[in-house]
């Protein structure tokens, strides 16, 4: 479980193809600090710790994973968001998120408000794909706060901060990124659909 705060930003500086499975070596201020099979959201996706050393981690992307998130567009030198585990007692400081990518966005629109930016994000129509305004989702891992919502598109507004602290800084329209709706959405759209 993770709270869509991110941690830090990090790149990928190799990639390995062994079958249908990419592996990602990716350089970061926070790998020295990761385990070996501990659970680490890379753009909101979970992926588990393989290997690493002093400066960077090593990640395995099964084909699963690679057809349903931004993954499989990597390559060298892209900017990943970074954020480890949610610890049992520690503050939530964005919203519940399960590192299960739902779906992929395109961003279809970027502003510079002068101090701001707000980027809006078009995605397929299906039935758990609901934002609400003012409501929470997950935008390549990085927990958001909804407007302009539409039933196949939304808008976010992004301070400096996380302007500068994580790879939305990077994105432009026609930028693919990686959507986690959330939870507690998806499960009302179940029930009421049942």
């Amino acid at each position: 479980m993770f709270t869509g705060i991110i941690e830090a930003v990090g790149q990928v500086t190799k990639i390995e193809r062994e079958g249908s499975n990419l592996h990602f070596t990716i350089a970061s201020a926070i790998s020295d600090e990761l385990k070996i099979d501990q659970s680490i959201a890379h753009n909101g996706v979970c992926l588990t710790v393989t290997a690493k050393d002093a400066t960077s981690h090593v990640v395995t992307a099964i084909n699963e994973t690679l057809q349903k998130s931004n993954l499989g567009k990597w390559t060298e030198g892209t900017d990943v968001n970074l954020e480890r585990c949610l610890k049992v007692g520690d503050r939530l400081d964005g919203h519940m998120v399960q590192g299960h990518v739902d779906t992929m966005a395109t961003c279809i629109d970027k502003k510079d408000e002068e101090g701001s930016w707000v980027f809006t994000f078009k995605h397929n129509i299906h039935p758990n794909f609901t934002t609400v305004e003012k409501g929470s989702i997950c935008v390549n891992g990085a927990s958001l706060t909804v407007f302009n919502s539409q039933r196949d598109q939304f808008s976010v507004a992004i301070i400096p901060y996380t302007h500068e602290h994580t790879n939305f800084n990077s994105i432009e329209v026609d930028s693919v990124v990686n959507l986690e709706f959330d939870i507690l959405g998806k499960y009302i759209a179940k029930i009421v659909k049942s």
